[in-house]
């Protein structure tokens, strides 16, 4: 079914308005034939009459009465459309959408977060959290438009930039006293340990750093939240390894001890995005903005 056309109705509310086709087309800056045309292409898509001539006078029919009531409304939604889309042009608007895990989303994106809303109020920015396999999975099918994942990563539609190292601690309760002095694999492995969730990033991570020293964890606790390992250390419960980004100035509030270990453990984050993905201004923005995590 053909549309309306919006400039036809623009026309003949015109027509309307001025009384007449001749003072239509002078404001509209057109000839009167193309006015006429206007009008005559409105009634024949819409199979009505709209305009009738009473004692030489143009007049709405009732069609045409009803018409305009509803081009009014469509003007205002155009209208509205039109600003919404301004702000898109004139600066930065829209949705961004990121995926990312549980230590970063908590530890190191609240900031960046906070300074895109102070800066762009129109740019709004959703994060959600899982792991590495269901985030990259999620960028390919274009569902997320970045993410923000423990390297390394694959696809092979996806295009993956290193963006800061983070090292790994080991962490105990504050009131845990037989803590080594030296932080090695064969120094822990028989003290009761709090770690991540098999099948994570940083869980693999972890059980490759022991497994260059010949050993394998047995955890008396596997969670899936960060809180919730620094809770469980806090409590005296077990040790735990975790990225240091996650105790960065809060250890002491949460009675923890923090200690680094040998050999060291770092791992990579990196920003994922699909190869053709076309960068916005509320996308480049947000990238600009986790740029200055670097460093």
């Amino acid at each position: 079914m053909q549309r309306l056309n919006l400039t036809h109705l623009h026309s003949f509310a015109m027509v309307i308005r001025h009384g007449s086709f001749s003072a239509a087309a002078e404001r509209l800056n057109l000839t009167q034939p193309a006015v006429s045309l206007h009008i005559r292409q409105l009634e024949e898509r819409l199979n009505l009459r709209l305009i009738e001539r009473v004692a030489k006078r143009i007049k709405p029919t009732s069609a045409g009465s009803t018409l305009l009531t509803h081009i009014g409304r469509i003007d205002a939604v155009v209208e509205d459309a039109l600003l919404d889309l301004s702000s898109h042009a004139q600066g930065v608007a829209g949705q961004v959408a990121i995926g990312t895990g549980a230590t970063a989303c908590i530890h190191l994106l609240p900031p960046i977060l906070q300074q895109l809303r102070r800066q762009f109020p129109a740019l709004d920015v959703r994060v959600s959290t899982g792991n590495t396999d269901g985030i990259l999975r999620a960028v390919e099918e274009n569902r997320l438009d970045l993410a923000l994942v423990t390297l390394p990563a694959w696809g092979r539609s996806l295009s993956i930039t290193p963006l800061l190292d983070d090292e790994f601690v080991a962490i105990f309760s504050a009131e845990h006293h037989a803590v080594p002095d030296v932080i090695t694999p064969q120094a822990l492995i028989e003290l009761p340990l709090v770690v991540f969730e098999a099948g994570s990033s940083t869980r693999l991570l972890i059980d490759e750093w022991y497994l260059h020293a010949g050993l394998r964890i047995k955890p008396v606790m596997e969670l899936g939240s960060i809180e919730a390992i620094k809770e469980m250390v806090g409590a005296g419960l077990g040790y735990s390894i975790v990225p240091r980004m996650s105790v960065a100035g809060e250890h002491h509030r949460r009675g923890l001890r923090v200690m680094p270990l040998q050999p060291p453990l770092r791992r990579t984050l990196g920003i994922v995005l699909r190869q053709d993905k076309p960068l916005g201004k509320a996308l480049r923005q947000v990238l600009e903005a986790l740029q200055t995590l670097k460093g």
